[in-house]
């Protein structure tokens, strides 16, 4: 059989001009990050299968990369079910490997833990624009916090590192899983349709109301039932203080420290800003982790028509390891689709730092190339970039790609110096 020089479908090399962006991409988010306290952290990007599918992960458990047993382990003939032949997987997202480290190492973390995570992902997905097989992901998360300076913390270091990197006008949207099913509660549902309900709202911002609304009648909800959710986000539609509302109007179905804790992360949120983005309180947002136990949010783009990140609270994961629960709020970047977003608009990674091209000829050698390389080596110590490489026979064509790469200075050197 013939070998493959593509890479395995929803996968894809990553050109040098690329991986130069997304080098200056992650030092940006590693710096930001840093300084707002979070400390970086590795975990394996294979899991325990029964890690992954604990029914935690929502529709990703569906697209895990499952790996077989090895050796003694493996015995195709006996097996009966995906168990016996299946014992680990890639991981599908960075929060359920963080969750079982803090479970394994919470005796040597300080309270709360800030944890910074930058990994590769795997999903077997659909590929389509800005979404692969495997990807980067970029959390950081709030272990040990209940309070919700967690949340304001997340969100001024996420829109910080946002703004670092150049977007601003775009927007964070913001919920929580408590309204959802306070509205839902309000309307008459049953607490066991909620996920069914929240699945055909999180269709909103592509159906509308009406559309939202004709689903749930052919789910055979109610008219009744049905007219008394959407008046509600009809309602939110026209109105300056959706919070004001939403406490009014739940009042016994919401607990009121619910709302008073949500405003105040609004409120704390605006005051302190100091970049160009809008806090938007979305009663739409869903988030399809059903892990998530309180305040959800998003991050809007200009340019993108999804989500470029989000996240929540998730309070009762750390105790599925430990029978102990450990309040816990993390906020991921959609570094793909950022990479996408600056990739298309030209973006160009700002050089603090010379780039030098020595041009060697063939023919060059002994005391007077190693003359050469001592001459970069002085340099680079300087702190600029030297490539020292053959001169082509196509000099000009060979400095145009070094061009393209950054290289703005040339030094050339030939075997007989009067050239």
């Amino acid at each position: 059989m013939a070998l493959s020089k593509k890479p395995v479908t929803g996968m894809r090399d990553i050109m040098p001009a690329e991986m130069q962006i997304r080098d200056y991409v992650m030092s940006v988010i590693k710096d930001t990050y840093g300084k707002f306290g979070f400390t970086s952290i590795e975990t394996p990007c294979v899991e325990n299968i029964a890690n992954l599918s604990n029914k935690q992960g929502g529709e990703n458990e569906k697209l895990i990369f499952k790996i077989l047993k090895r050796g003694e382990k493996l015995n195709l003939e006996t097996a009966q079910s995906e168990s016996d032949l299946v014992d680990g997987g890639l991981r599908y997202d960075l929060t359920v490997p963080l969750v079982r480290y803090y479970s394994n190492n919470a005796a040597n973390l300080p309270t709360p833990f800030k944890a910074l995570q930058m990994g590769n992902v795997w999903r077997a997905d659909r590929p389509q624009r800005g979404r692969y097989r495997q990807f980067m992901q970029c959390d950081i998360d709030i272990l040990g916090e209940a309070s919700n300076l967690a949340e304001i913390e997340l969100i001024l270091a996420t829109t910080t590192t946002l703004t670092k990197l150049g977007f601003n006008g775009f927007q964070i949207r913001i919920n929580d899983r408590r309204i959802l099913k306070a509205m839902a509660a309000y309307a008459g549902f049953a607490e066991e349709n909620y996920d069914s309900v929240f699945i055909t709202l999180d269709k909103m911002d592509k159906i509308g109301i009406e559309g939202v609304k004709e689903e749930l009648l052919k789910d055979g909800y109610s008219q009744e039932m049905c007219d008394k959710y959407l008046e509600m986000f009809s309602v939110l539609e026209n109105t300056e203080d959706g919070v004001e509302y939403i406490t009014s109007k739940l009042e016994g179905y919401l607990d009121g420290e619910v709302m008073e804790s949500f405003k105040e992360i609004l409120d704390s949120v605006r005051a302190t800003k100091a970049d160009s983005f809008e806090l938007v309180f979305d009663p739409t947002l869903v988030r399809g982790m059903s892990y998530y136990t309180g305040t959800i949010f998003e991050i809007a783009l200009p340019g993108f028509g999804g989500s470029c990140g989000g996240g929540g609270r998730y309070d009762k994961m750390v105790g599925n390891f430990t029978g102990q629960n450990v309040p816990a709020c993390g906020f991921s970047i959609g570094f793909e689709r950022i990479i996408l977003l600056l990739t298309e608009s030209g973006f160009q990674v700002p050089e603090q730092a010379g780039k030098v091209a020595y041009l060697i000829e063939k023919g060059v050698e002994g005391q007077a190339l190693c003359d050469i390389i001592a001459q970069a080596q002085e340099a680079r110590k300087d702190g600029t970039k030297v490539l020292v490489v053959r001169m082509n026979k196509n000099k000009k064509f060979q400095k145009e790609q070094l061009m393209a790469e950054g290289y703005n200075e040339f030094k050339e050197f030939y075997k007989n110096p009067l050239k």
